[in-house]
């Protein structure tokens, strides 16, 4: 094929292509790991090794693999260096040439080649760089080749430098020197391009000079790193620099690598070089051999980038980002073409607007149409932002920029202008996922890849508006069960409004949380999480215990052993030990929190194989204990809302925030955990509040219901756990103690009627005692008896007149009945007594919910008066063995006094029932702990002044007594005013105390002069002492006591109604368990109970009135009722929100803000709309002259202008005949895929045209196209002549010329023909019936993706000469099918006949093509069934499907356009 100026040479072109084949043009595949198997020495590394062993190998792998570019001829060049010395066409010095090189062979030419004199030999520059004088900054370098396969590269990145794979590529082009930005716009780009890249774990390139942009993305990038921690601030870095203009380069030379090569950033020496970016992390140096040319990296970067950005795509993440950010004034064109290239390869690009220069220019005529971005708009605007150097600008230049900005332009859906103020909070991040989305959907995709793309964009960026807007539309329709593998991404990365968005759009959590989803989420919770510290402490426990090498795995059960330890053991292990031996485990994905899931996708982790159990007992339980132990306040509310037990889920989660706020280390995060708890009592509060308001009684039973979820205990006895005052005092659940304190009794009998009865029962068969059930109220009925002597009232006053007798005998034993042989009155204070003791054994031994002796034992000891009543039977044992001993008979009695005294304390328990002694007593045990930790302070004054006093007046006392009575005793007696009367000298008398300390009944006599028998010591300084102390103890510690005591008070007094009603608890739960029979008749009620469980062997059973099991359909029934209140409360909490003041002004501000916005958006509407109509009307003036154009070209038969002109150069507009239908959208004037500047499958170069330049009617005066002609092997295609003028004249144009038909379907030009068939048929649904969308039918046509091809097509090919069908027809079809199928395209209706735009046309040559639609209306038609039968037997490289119709379908665009028509001519959905 050839390209050369107007000369018109026919040659026979190729027909539209599915996809180049390998001999035609060179097709590019995203390269996978799998790929580097053509490398023998690419090895991957393992993280294993020791960093020794890594280095060696990477001295081994990089120059085997990794090359340089070398000048191995020196051919002298007319310029000179900047030291003006000579240098050679490479740039490079005579002396910095290798030795052969200043030796000129004769086969190497005079005239300087790059492609002959330029080698490829090993690197010898890689290593770590240091850059020296600033700090412990350490990175990676590598010299490379400009031809480095990029998989090599990306190879040494990830395996040998150890980066993880990225889920976002930020490409930042911009000005590399004389860049000059607004500190606003500098700011609000430093922090939105590390925002991005530290939110999705991207990796940022940019040039890697220390200039520029480049300088601004290593400052940007340092701040976040000093301000973050460690693990927050690992942002990879690499800057992509030519090895020719990197200053100081020679230092990072070194053939063994260099580790740490030492760096250092001269700037004021650089010159025309560059020096590169400390803050860089890679540097990736690519060498073409020549030196001091930039752009040098250009081809080498946009291949790079495209490889990473399909390596991300692999795995679910994004593409690549190129940010361009321009003020350079020499090197325009470099970055105007990266810019190009990144659009070329479907990059999205972000250009910011006010950044200068070049991206200011695409900025402005960005909203333009194309047609209006001409040579002379681009030449104005140029010359007004480049007004120093436009003068340098040549015409040629200029029409190649200006073709670059209109490809530029016309892709919209990749192009991005940032305004400052435009987006949200003027955030750069917001643009970008702006322009990743725009790019996202106007992707061509199958199905639902392509929104799955698009949701984990917004997932990644927290902006549940974009998904609401953008995402979850019409356009398509997701299924739960798709949602289920973002939902995980956005549980783990803490991103409620999403979990919230997913629940809206039907995720059910009791679908989404599987048992694996459940492990995949605790294995994947923070390591900073307590929760998960305590998990690791329980794997370390099972590996110590099973001599394991290896920790295991996190599994439910070891969640469970922490929950249990957090819920209190009266609740049952939420998930059981598995007996059997771990399951086998799915190959489960880690998470990733930022754009996508690592590993393979999560979708995995939701196909299950039939018959396994996957789902837990309560799914939304299991999700919001996930969420709750790692203090999610916003994720463990939305998941509260949608659990089935609330209250018990409610009180739960306060015990559990409650018991991880004891541990927590800081102070912040306990006081969160202390205020997330009290928040969850109140929800509690608030929907038993509502419940109790609706129906008391079934509120009461919510209350005592066994919850089967939370470890068959019920919401009263986690409110107990908990120690949740406010709910166990809401006037609901003491209605309900109450009522379980007066047992059958109704609540209204005085207590003097039951006193009355207790002491004489016929009053029981009177109306004097009423019951609450209706059966009791008989006379005669013998239940009354016993339901009376059980209810809990009357067994506790039963026992208050049997302990106050008990204390009576006793006391009345200790005064005046003591003998030496006990009498019978002391023989029954013994049987009493044994009496109690068996009633503590009983509550120390009753285990009605199986908890164990051991827990039992922990439990009853934690209450007090339980201490206090072993503590008085103990002492009381120890008197009773010293009293029946003779000889310590009077010891017995006085331990058994002081065992009264314990007894006589017990009797302030009873007093709790009562609502006025009640808080009393317990204002009374506060206090007794003061006073405990009073006495540490008062012991140091006391001990204090009590050894200096005796050390100063008694000289050498031995006698212990008299020392501690010196010491601690007389200094105690100090205080309250027995001062003794020696202490100041005046009141001394010698016969009241021992000179030589030899009388036992006195005290030693202080020191005396020996004359006059007076004291010597200093009576100044114990008068000093002595008011010294009285002052600190008698008025700084005494009142010190008083004030503790009065902040006591005040603060149980506050609560004292709570406190008491909470304890009021534990009293009636005593009793209502309590045998009804007091001591001593209490042994008749131990020896029944002995009897039925030591011989009947019953369990012990738990009274229905505190745990009540219910009924499956009853308990249904009872959690639906819960649910609907809860709803309520909720309904009614947000109301109270909206009608909060605070809440008021933020709705109103919010509203401010958007009418502010409107406000913005109607003034620019209105300044750009008379614009906007002189636009309007230049295209329809200009479509008009083209139809009229077009008219009178294919009147006079065809002329020249519609053949000859290929967009690829210049070309005119070919379009079908058809005066009679309007086209219904725009169509594109010019040819624009055949305008690309590349030539696929080559690297020619086309002449840029500008739109404007395209007619031939334009004279365009520097047009000057390059030949080419393909080379192919396959004779088949090729056509037979050449280029010579000899060869051209045999061709017979316009006729058959052979077997070839060289006659053009649009006039007397010859063309190749083609073929290409469709078929389709309508989609249907399982009951036959034909699937619509937007009230139009759904077509399905079959598609197919041939191998080496990246996209795919419809079935058809090149017609070869004298064939029928084209090759690739047969390939798809069996050959016994092929009559057959010529008979069906006979019957086919001809959609397209002609011209196509296709990107290998050219001046000379071109494509047409035929397009036969072939339509199946039912699914049972023969032809088609047999159709599928033969499409069956296919190559299995080739991939065919029936695909629905949609205009987002991946396929050529000539091939959109055929089945538009298609769709058009059947009235279906496109």
């Amino acid at each position: 094929m050839a390209v050369h100026g107007r000369h018109s040479k026919v040659l026979p072109s190729e027909l539209n292509k599915v996809c180049p084949e390998s001999e035609d043009s060179r097709s590019v595949h995203p390269m996978k790991m799998s790929d580097f198997e053509v490398f023998p020495n690419l090895q991957q590394s393992s993280s294993s090794i020791s960093r020794s062993r890594r280095k060696e190998n990477l001295i081994s792998w990089i120059p085997e693999n990794i090359r340089k570019k070398e000048c191995v001829h020196f051919v002298e060049s007319s310029q000179t260096s900047d030291s003006g010395r000579i240098v050679c066409e490479c740039g490079y010095l005579r002396e910095q040439h290798l030795e052969d090189a200043v030796k000129t062979p004769l086969f190497l030419g005079k005239e300087w080649d790059p492609s002959r004199h330029i080698q490829e030999m090993p690197t010898d520059a890689f290593g770590d760089i240091h850059f020296a004088g600033l700090g412990q900054k350490m990175g990676k370098y590598v010299r490379v080749s400009s031809d480095t396969p990029p998989r090599v590269i990306y190879h040494l990145m990830t395996q040998h430098w150890g980066l993880d794979a990225p889920n976002l590529l930020i490409s930042v082009t911009g000005g590399a020197k004389n860049f000059i930005m607004k500190p606003r716009l500098k700011n609000i780009f430093r922090q939105g391009l590390v925002k991005v890249a530290q939110t999705t774990g991207a990796w940022i390139i940019t040039g890697g000079s220390h200039a520029g942009v480049m300088k601004q993305v290593g400052e940007a990038v340092r701040d976040f790193i000093l301000n973050c921690s460690y693990k927050e601030a690992e942002i990879v870095t690499i800057g992509i620099a030519t090895w020719g203009t990197v200053y100081n380069r020679d230092s990072l030379i070194c053939p063994m690598g260099g580790f740490p090569a030492e760096y250092i950033l001269d700037e004021e020496n650089q010159g025309s070089l560059s020096c590169l970016d400390s803050n860089h992390s890679h540097f990736i140096l690519v060498d073409d051999g020549t030196h001091g040319r930039y752009g040098v990296e250009i081809p080498l970067r946009t291949r790079l980038e495209k490889f990473i950005s399909e390596q991300t795509k692999v795995k679910g993440g994004s593409v690549g980002v190129c940010w361009p950010l321009h003020d350079i004034r020499t090197s325009l064109p470099l970055w105007l073409q990266t810019i190009y290239n990144a659009i070329t390869n479907g990059t999205p690009c972000v250009v910011v607007e006010g950044s200068g220069r070049v991206a200011d220019v695409i900025a402005q005529v960005a909203n333009l149409p194309v047609p209006k971005i001409t040579i002379a708009l681009i030449r104005k605007k140029l010359s007004v932002l480049f007004h120093d150097t436009y003068e340098l600008f040549t015409e040629g230049k200029l029409v190649e920029w200006t073709k670059k900005i209109q490809d530029i332009v016309r892709s919209q859906h990749l192009l991005t202008i940032f305004r400052e103020g435009k987006y949200g909070q003027q955030d750069v991040d917001v643009a970008i996922l702006q322009a990743l989305f725009k790019a996202s959907q106007n992707q061509d995709h199958f199905g639902r890849e392509n929104w799955d793309h698009q949701l984990k964009l917004a997932v990644a960026w927290n902006r549940v508006d974009i998904a609401r807007s953008e995402v979850f539309t019409d356009n398509h329709e997701w299924k739960p069960t798709d949602l289920h593998p973002v939902m995980a991404a956005a549980l783990i990365s803490n991103k409620p409004e999403f979990v919230k968005l997913f629940l809206e759009q039907g995720v059910r959590l009791k679908e989404f949380a599987t048992w694996d989803t459940l492990i995949y989420l605790y294995n994947n919770m923070a390591s900073s999480c307590l929760f998960h510290s305590k998990l690791q402490k329980v794997l370390l426990e099972e590996t110590e215990h099973t001599a394991g090498s290896k920790m295991p795995r996190i599994q439910l059960h070891h969640v469970s052993q922490v929950l249990r330890e957090l819920l209190g053991h009266s609740t049952q292990p939420l998930y059981p030990k598995p007996k059997h031996i771990e399951r086998p485990r799915l190959s489960i994905p880690v998470p990733h929190i930022k754009l996508n899931v690592q590993g393979s996708s999560l979708r995995s982790l939701y196909k299950r194989s039939a018959g396994r159990v996957t789902f837990s007992m309560d799914p939304v339980r299991d999700l919001l204990i996930w969420a709750v132990v790692q203090n999610r306040k916003e994720l463990a509310e939305i998941i509260w809302a949608q659990s089935q037990d609330c209250m018990a889920a409610a009180l739960a989660c306060s015990k559990i925030l409650k018991e991880l706020a004891k541990e927590e280390e800081d102070t912040d995060t306990t006081d969160e955990m202390l205020a997330l708890a009290v928040q969850y009592e109140n929800k509690a509060i608030g929907v038993f509040t509502d419940c109790y308001r609706k129906d008391e009684e079934r509120a009461q039973k919510l209350l005592i219901r066994v919850s089967e979820a939370w470890g068959k205990t019920t919401c009263l006895q986690l409110a107990l756990e908990a120690k949740n005052m406010n709910f166990v005092a809401h006037g609901g659940v003491q209605a309900f103690l109450t009522k379980v304190w007066w047992g059958k009794l109704c609540i209204d009998n005085g207590l003097w009627r039951v006193i009355a009865c207790m002491l004489f029962f016929p009053l029981l068969y009177t109306s004097l005692i009423t019951f609450r059930e209706k059966k009791l109220q008989p006379m005669n009925c013998l239940t009354r008896f016993r339901a009376f002597f059980t209810a809990p009232v009357v067994i506790f006053h039963m026992n208050i007149l049997s302990y106050f007798t008990f204390l009576l005998l006793f006391a009345y034993v200790l005064m005046v009945d003591f003998q030496p042989l006990p009498s019978w009155w002391e023989y029954l204070i013994y049987f009493w007594l044994f009496s109690l003791v068996c009633e503590e054994m009983r509550q120390l031994l009753y285990d009605p919910d199986g908890l164990g002796v051991l827990k039992m034992a922990s439990l009853y000891f934690k209450d007090f008066w339980n201490k206090l009543d072993v503590c008085a039977i103990v002492v009381f044992i120890t008197g009773l063995t010293c009293r029946l001993i003779p000889s310590t008979l009077y010891p017995g009695r006085i331990i058994l006094s002081l065992a009264f005294i314990i007894f006589c304390l017990r009797l302030m328990h009873i007093f709790t029932v009562s609502r006025t002694l009640g808080p009393k007593i317990i204002i009374v045990k506060r206090m007794m702990k003061d006073v405990f930790f009073f006495l540490f302070l008062l012991a140091v004054w006391v001990v204090s002044f009590g050894v200096a006093k005796q050390a100063i007046l008694i000289h050498n006392e031995e006698r212990v007594e008299w020392l501690f009575r010196g010491v601690v005793y007389h200094s105690y007696l100090t205080i309250f005013g027995q001062i003794p009367s020696y202490i100041d000298g005046v009141n001394f008398n010698i016969d009241q105390c021992s000179p030589n300390g030899t009388d036992p009944y006195k005290p030693k006599c202080p020191e005396t002069n020996e004359d006059n028998k007076k004291p010597i010591f200093p009576e100044w300084l114990t008068v000093i002492l002595l008011c010294l102390y009285l002052l600190f103890t008698n008025i700084l510690l005494l009142n010190l006591l008083i004030a503790m005591f009065n902040y006591t008070f005040q603060q149980v007094q506050a609560h004292t109604d709570q406190i008491w009603k909470f304890q009021r608890h534990d009293l009636i739960e005593e009793y209502h368990g309590r045998p009804p029979a007091p001591p001593p008749f209490i042994l008749l009620n131990h020896l029944q109970l002995l009897v039925r469980r030591g011989l009947l062997c019953r369990p012990a059973t738990r009274h229905k009135q505190l745990k009540e099991k219910l009924e499956k359909n009853e308990e249904a029934a009872l959690l639906s009722w819960e649910m609907y209140m809860k709803e309520n409360y909720l309904q009614h909490q947000q109301r109270q929100e909206k009608q909060n003041t605070e809440q008021k002004i933020r709705d109103i501000a919010q509203r401010v803000d958007v009418l502010a916005e409107l406000l913005d958006l109607d003034r620019v509407k209105r300044t750009g709309l008379v614009e906007q109509r002189l636009i309007a009307l230049e295209d329809q003036v200009r479509q008009k002259l083209n139809n009229c154009l077009g008219k009178v070209g294919f009147s006079k038969g065809g002329l020249t202008v519609s053949v000859y002109l290929a967009v690829s150069s210049r070309t005119s507009e070919v379009k079908e005949l058809d005066l009679e239908e309007k086209p219904e959208e725009k169509q594109p004037p010019y040819h624009v895929l055949t305008r690309n500047l590349i030539y696929p499958g080559s690297h020619t170069i086309r002449f840029p045209v500008p739109d404007e330049k395209v007619p031939w009617e334009v004279d365009f005066q520097l047009y000057d196209p390059p030949a080419y002609s393909a080379d192919h092997k396959d004779t088949a295609v090729q056509d037979p002549f050449n280029l010579s003028l000899e060869s051209l004249l045999k061709i017979n144009y316009n006729a058959m010329d052979g077997l070839i038909d060289r006659q053009s379907f649009h006039g007397l030009y010859a063309v190749q023909d083609g073929l290409w068939a469709r078929w389709e048929h309508w989609r249907r649904n399982l009951d036959g019936s034909i699937i619509r969308k937007s009230l139009k039918k759904m077509l399905e046509v079959l598609v197919a993706q041939y191998p080496l091809s990246d996209v795919w097509a419809l079935p058809g090919g090149s017609l070869e000469p004298g064939e029928i069908l084209p090759l690739k027809l047969k390939w798809i079809l069996r050959r016994e099918f092929w009559p057959q199928f010529q008979n069906l395209l006979k019957q086919g209706t001809e959609i397209h006949k002609g011209y196509l735009d296709d990107p290998r046309n050219t001046d000379n040559a071109w494509v047409e093509t035929v397009a036969v639609s072939i339509h199946f209306d039912s699914q049972n038609d023969v032809q088609m069934k047999r159709l599928n039968s033969f499409l069956q037997g296919c190559d299995p490289e080739l991939c065919i499907r029936w695909q629905v119709l949609d205009r987002r379908m991946p396929l050529h665009a000539n091939h959109k356009l055929l089945l538009y028509k298609v769709s058009t001519l059947l009235g279906a959905y496109y």
